[in-house]
């Protein structure tokens, strides 16, 4: 019994360690709402594991990438003109733009900072900024609330 309780123990240690030393510990959560822990002090490491997460996408079974970044959106301007697959973009629909997922692919998009979630379709290349990993519709940024800010930063997960 000894044994399988300093087993346990040593588990729980090794997992609360690797816990705390993740780059998504970023934020914990309380009460609903969304604080900013103290790993945050380390943005260096924080955008390290960004990038890498970013360029590796992670299979986790219907779901084949998952990246962590900074999202915009784009509305007005280009409401009514063509998208990179030949769609007429409509800024109130749940559409986006990425680098390299192929059109029609679904993506989960989470804004990191409220929690709120929107499902969007790909019809778009974009975003052209360097730092961003996804160009939302108007109608996504808004479900997000990200329309005030303009940018923010979201997790995405694109599913086949």
């Amino acid at each position: 019994m000894k044994t399988l309780f300093t087993l346990y123990s040593r588990l729980v240690l090794a997992l609360s360690l690797f816990i705390s030393a993740s780059p998504f510990n970023a934020f914990a959560s309380q009460n609903g709402a969304i604080t900013q822990s103290s790993s945050q002090k380390n943005s260096s490491f924080r955008k390290a594991a960004i990038e890498l997460t970013a360029a590796k996408p992670q299979d986790n079974g219907n779901r084949f990438m998952v990246a962590v970044g900074k999202a915009s959106y784009y509305a007005n301007r280009f409401h009514g003109q063509t998208t990179a697959n030949g769609e007429t973009f409509d800024m109130k629909e749940f559409t986006a733009a990425h680098r390299s997922l192929p059109f029609g692919t679904i993506v989960r998009v989470t804004n990191l900072n409220n929690g709120k979630m929107v499902f969007v379709k790909i019809n778009d290349r974009g975003p052209y900024i360097k730092n961003r990993i996804i160009d939302l519709s108007k109608a996504a940024a808004k479900q997000l609330d990200l329309v005030d800010s303009g940018v923010g930063r979201v997790k995405i997960e694109a599913y086949n």
